[in-house]
């Protein structure tokens, strides 16, 4: 494992290299000194937060558009939480909880669940709906991150 794994700040979207093996403790950004999110996690953010990533982060961002009443969504979410740890410091993750969340779905131009955007530098760079198997949406993800 690396020494440092890069993770974007939540509040002002820089890179920072987050330390391996300090799970546990508070690390803040070396910019706005905003603590930042454990690098492999599946982020749910409020629609602000959310906005400062996909605008401002240099590392990918994910998206996952879902539903607690969707079969699919169920479906992925082990294999959304798999990626996200296997590509810590390569691409950030965010779950978007449609029901709790209407408009920024609708803002997003959601027409079903689960639905898939991967942003790179303010760029859509894919949009996929719908379950997959595993190493199809890592093969889909890879290839747009």
């Amino acid at each position: 494992m690396a020494d440092k794994i890069k993770v974007s700040c939540l509040q002002c979207g820089a890179t920072n290299n987050y330390p391996a093996g300090v799970l546990g403790k508070q690390i803040v950004c070396g910019r706005c000194k905003t603590p930042l999110p454990v690098p492999g996690a599946v982020l749910e953010l409020k629609a602000d937060r959310l906005f400062v990533l996909v605008n401002s982060a240099r590392l990918p961002v994910l998206l996952d558009f879902s539903s607690e009443t969707c079969g699919p969504c169920h479906m992925m979410a082990p294999i959304l939480e798999r990626l996200a740890q296997r590509r810590a410091g390569e691409i950030m993750v965010v779950k978007v909880d449609i029901d709790r969340n209407p408009e920024l779905a609708a803002s997003f131009g959601i027409k079903a669940v689960p639905t898939f955007i991967i942003f790179h530098k303010q760029t859509e760079r894919g949009r996929a709906t719908g379950a997959m198997s595993e190493a199809d949406f890592s093969l889909w993800v890879a290839s747009r991150s």
